[in-house]
């Protein structure tokens, strides 16, 4: 599975904007911050990421479904169970 180029500029995005946040969530700790804003940052970390892992599966969602409406690709589409699994490594 490839990710298109218009959601690999989002999911890139997402990503830079989590490696930020981490590097931020790094700095609090070091610093001894309240553990309240250390929780904070670290779930919207996690929720950064978890969007990245979204849009990748939704990409390869849609490239299946145009793929099979084509009748072919150049790798065989992923199954219901294969995508099912993807979302739940998410959860």
């Amino acid at each position: 599975m490839r990710v298109e180029e218009e959601a690999q500029a989002a999911v890139l995005n997402r990503l830079r904007r989590a490696q930020g946040q981490l590097a931020g969530v790094i700095a609090m700790i070091e610093a001894g911050r309240d553990c309240k804003d250390v929780v904070t940052q670290l779930a919207a970390v996690s929720r950064a990421l978890d969007r990245a892992g979204f849009k990748i599966v939704a990409s390869g969602m849609r490239q299946c479904l145009a793929a099979a409406e084509e009748g072919g690709a150049d790798a065989p589409p992923m199954t219901e169970a294969e995508l099912e699994k993807l979302f739940l490594a998410l959860a």
